[in-house]
């Protein structure tokens, strides 16, 4: 195996194992839950939306922008999407304690 190869997969173990590291929370049960869960978490963990505690004018400004990133969000499920969000996630709920995770050396 060449040198180049050795570093490609040294450096492919490095982010799965970051990947793997970094896990994702379960979202709140409801009916978009699997939805948001996908379009979601393609970019980023679940640990970004459980954190948020946003209005719904908030969480329609961000479903907008991460549309126009490249989240894919059905035209149909829009609303719906910001309406799980701001139901689960509003200002006047505190956020959830994350869990901390060890770290191993």
């Amino acid at each position: 195996m060449c040198r180049h190869h050795s570093v490609v997969i040294a450096f492919l173990c490095i982010c799965l194992g970051a990947l793997l590291h970094a896990q994702s929370l379960d979202l709140p049960p409801g009916r978009l839950r699997a939805k948001v869960t996908t379009a979601c978490t393609e970019c980023h963990s679940s640990r970004i939306i459980v954190q948020q505690r946003l209005s719904k004018a908030a969480w329609t400004k961000e479903v907008d922008k991460m549309i126009k990133w490249g989240a894919v969000v059905d035209a149909a499920d829009q609303d719906s999407f910001i309406e799980y969000l701001s139901s689960n996630f509003p200002p006047d709920k505190a956020p959830d304690a994350m869990p901390r995770t060890s770290k191993k050396h």
